[in-house]
């Protein structure tokens, strides 16, 4: 049976936090845990230096909390806490299924529920107020919509579109035709 998840699970590029203009990626593969840093500066001293690269099983990761320590300064803590739980083999699938697979999904849930959806967390904010996922609403729930009216829904939003009543949708629309 195929693995749901990949070869690479994660992976985080950044720059590290000032005054360093190191790069830094950090890579969780199914076995490894693999930070690399770039060393970026003009003193001569550091021109010569070469990429660095740390390679640790899972099980050594979550031991090594100089490690946690340099993530954490870099990516932040909430990178760190990601990775941890990957390492101790807790998955967040759903985390982890691609934005239009997610829109095709919510797109049957209740109004109540994509509401309550989109306080799960930030991405899921953004997936339930997204143009996208209300423009698919809309065209599952309503007969006809004209061009007048997807051009009006895409002016003021198809969210605010769906909210609005028709008396006031008719009369932005007749509006709209005067000018």
């Amino acid at each position: 049976m195929a693995s749901p998840l990949g070869e690479e699970m994660f992976e985080e590029r950044r720059q590290a936090p000032a005054p360093s203009k190191d790069f830094c990626q950090l890579l969780v593969t199914r076995r490894e845990v693999i930070f690399r840093w770039w060393k970026i500066s003009l003193r001569n001293k550091f021109r010569e230096s070469r990429p660095g690269e740390i390679k640790e099983s899972w099980e050594d990761f979550l031991d090594d909390s100089s490690l946690h320590i340099q993530i954490a300064i870099v990516f932040g803590a909430k990178v760190l806490e990601h990775v941890l739980n990957l390492c101790r083999g807790n998955y967040d699938f759903l985390e982890r299924l691609p934005v239009p697979l997610l829109l095709y999904i919510i797109s049957f849930l209740e109004l109540e529920d994509i509401a309550r959806l989109s306080q799960v967390s930030r991405r899921f904010e953004m997936i339930c107020n997204s143009n996208a996922l209300w423009e698919n609403i809309v065209e599952n729930l309503c007969d006809t919509i004209t061009p007048e009216m997807k051009e009006l829904a895409q002016e003021i939003g198809w969210k605010q579109f769906f909210f609005t009543n028709r008396l006031q949708l008719q009369l932005q629309l007749r509006r709209r035709r005067q000018k």
